[in-house]
């Protein structure tokens, strides 16, 4: 569904509800809304503060953005053929298209190497975003604040770096290099508006 209508859905979920979002060929993603927050959370929002899972069928997880990441990275390195169609897949999905209708350019590609399914990646995507957006607490450097995640997104799908390199900068708390957010950033000198498609390739 579109990014407006899952936004609302995540507003709208009540405390405790494990509430299931898709479900692909037995592998689930969910989302619930704790009542409670550790104190690790303690400083959260828990009125906007929802919580991401994935059931592969034999586990039931957290999943946090590195999986997207990596399965992203896998991808292109097997299908080097499909990086601009990957990254406008996934820019579409920041802009707020339904995945499942943004992933259709793709659906019938072969991947060798992935961790999930395409529609599972671009769903967990989405609400990726969202948590982001709705749930982020504190100051971003960036205008929107999931440009942080969406230039990670593009690096990994564009960069030639190792996929080690790129799974540290992330873990390091590292911002994706400047040249795929600065002139979508707002708070950038860089800053541009009616920017076209894949503005970031070279």
């Amino acid at each position: 569904m579109l990014y407006s209508e899952m936004l609302q859905i995540v507003k709208d979920l009540e405390f405790d509800n494990h509430l299931e979002i898709l479900n692909d060929k037995g592998v689930c993603i969910s989302i619930l809304r704790p009542s409670q927050l550790s104190k690790r959370f303690k400083n959260y929002d828990k009125e906007k503060n929802f919580q991401i899972f994935l059931n592969d069928k034999e586990n039931l997880f957290r999943p946090n953005h590195l999986r997207i990441m990596i399965d992203l990275n896998l991808r292109i390195r097997c299908r080097p053929d499909l990086k601009d169609e990957l990254l406008l897949v996934f820019d579409n999905i920041f802009y707020g298209q339904d995945p499942d209708k943004a992933i259709k350019p793709i659906i019938n590609e072969s991947f060798e190497h992935y961790l999930n399914s395409i529609r599972i990646t671009a769903n967990l995507s989405q609400l990726f975003l969202i948590e982001q957006d709705y749930g982020y607490h504190k100051e971003s450097n960036y205008d929107p604040p999931t440009l942080f995640y969406q230039g990670w997104i593009r690096e990994f799908i564009d960069s030639p770096k190792e996929i080690d390199n790129l799974c540290m900068s992330v873990c390091s708390f590292r911002p994706p290099t400047s040249k795929y957010v600065k002139k979508e950033n707002k708070k950038d000198k860089a800053y541009e508006p009616n920017l076209k498609k894949l503005w970031y390739i070279e």
